[in-house]
């Protein structure tokens, strides 16, 4: 890639971490923000660009988890900073409800050419991925006059109410906030590292979905199913080919909305715009946020013109929901994601990581701690097993995820965990990070799962 970056791309420790600023940083923190926000890297940002984060104490870190897949084209993109500049020197908010302007429509313009499928589309924007997500669903209850809303195990699709219904883990994003939405129901997902049965088909987990759903709530009862086509949270869990295609077949034949909530895994992240691309399904919804802007807050709904046009006026929107600031940054990034072809840097990046892990798998053997190494693009997972587990239990070994994460951070590495059981790696570089970098991360990585097999 032929990109100048403001800030030298190296990893740079200069000691003990948390450093003194930090500590007052944290300091600070603990007297004045509730203690119910957590962060998982205990160093404050104080610039980043490219692959690399500095912190306020001189420290200069990889950054392997964007933000959690925000910082697509990086934390400071030429581009997007000075198309922010630009906007903020004219105006930063009007409500697009009040006093509409031609960012929020090139924006939606834009989401309609790019998603999957050559029907009519509407876009319509808010925030934040929760609320693209909820929207998508009053959307499909609406348009059908149905209620019941089908989500898979391992599923996350955000923070409210709605959306914590939707969402499989209860800690810690359900624990104790309760009674969530009704008629939310949830079907088993394809995980082909844990399938009982390791010769199931994706069609065939598809069935076993259906089944369920034909059974526990009446097709005719359904509004909608929403799926993550590579789910986030629940792992960078890849279902077994067949399975999203079969789901979007079922839901067209019932007449159900059929949602793919590509928050985590769009915009380029899996080397396809959209990671449903990758086996040609063309959803009726489709929920973007992350990626989308750059780092401004922004998210979509975007589909079926019949079926966004079915809510009444009014029905739809926000007072922030398509900020201009946040606009313009989206053009900017995606326009970067498009002259840079982040598509395919996302898949160099994948044979990259795959190449390197897959060969740290062989030669630490079938008994090592490593299960799983899966993912799309630089959409990428690790599962950790216990030792010996890997080809029979497959018992998950959270307290070795954490350990190698610990491990990877004091030398300068930044990555984040996730999973159902909390024993998966995810990898979510930016897509502008040099090839130097990546190789350097992956050094500290190999170093850390070594060191803890």
């Amino acid at each position: 890639m032929d990109i100048t970056y403001r800030l030298e791309q190296k990893r740079r420790v200069l000691g003990d971490f948390p450093g003194p600023k930090s500590l007052e940083l944290a300091a600070r923190r603990a007297a004045s923000v509730a203690k119910g926000v957590a962060s998982s890297v205990p160093v404050y940002v104080a610039d980043a660009d490219g692959g690399v984060i500095h912190d306020v104490d001189g420290n200069s870190f990889i950054d392997l988890g964007s933000g959690i897949a925000v910082t697509t084209v990086g934390a400071s993109d030429a581009a997007v900073v000075g198309a922010v500049k630009e906007q903020v020197e004219h105006f930063t908010h009007t409500c697009f409800m009040v006093s509409p302007y031609e960012g929020y429509v090139a924006v939606a313009e834009k989401l309609n050419r790019l998603t999957p499928g050559e029907h009519e589309k509407r876009t319509v924007l808010f925030n934040s991925g929760a609320e693209a997500v909820e929207n998508a669903v009053k959307i499909a209850r609406v348009a059908t006059g149905r209620d019941a809303v089908v989500a898979f195990d391992h599923a996350y699709h955000g923070r409210t109410n709605l959306t914590m219904g939707l969402t499989a883990k209860a800690m810690p994003y359900k624990h104790g906030f309760g009674p969530f939405a009704g008629e939310i129901y949830r079907a088993p997902m394809s995980y082909p590292f844990r399938e009982e049965n390791p010769q199931i088909t994706g069609k065939e987990a598809a069935e076993r979905a259906i089944l369920l759903i034909q059974k526990q709530i009446g097709a005719d009862q359904v509004a909608a199913i929403i799926i993550e086509p590579i789910q986030g949270e629940g792992g960078f869990i890849v279902p077994a080919d067949g399975f999203l295609p079969r789901i979007a077949e079922f839901a067209k034949e019932n007449g159900i909305v059929f949602i793919a909530d590509e928050v985590q895994s769009g915009f380029c992240r899996t080397g396809e715009w959209f990671a449903v691309q990758h086996e040609g399904v063309v959803p009726d919804l489709i929920t973007t946020a992350k990626g989308i802007a750059g780092g401004m807050p922004l998210s979509a709904v975007t589909g079926r013109a019949e079926l966004l046009d079915a809510v009444h006026g009014g029905g739809l929107g926000g007072t922030y929901g398509g900020n201009p600031v946040a606009c313009a940054a989206a053009l900017a990034a995606i326009e970067t994601m498009d002259s840079q072809d982040l598509r395919g840097r996302a898949r160099e990046i994948e044979a990259t990581v795959k190449r390197r892990l897959g060969a740290l798998r062989d030669e630490l053997g079938a008994d090592s701690i490593v299960g799983d190494l899966r993912g799309r693009g630089a959409m990428l997972a690790i599962e950790f097993v216990k030792k010996g587990s890997a080809t029979t239990t497959k018992e998950p070994d959270a307290d070795a995820t954490k350990k190698i994460a610990e491990y990877c951070l004091k030398e300068g590495v930044i990555i984040l965990t996730c999973g159902t059981y909390g024993n998966v790696i995810r990898l979510l570089p930016p897509l502008v990070i040099s090839d130097e970098l990546l190789a350097d991360g992956l050094d500290v990585l190999e170093a850390a799962i070594r060191a803890n097999s």
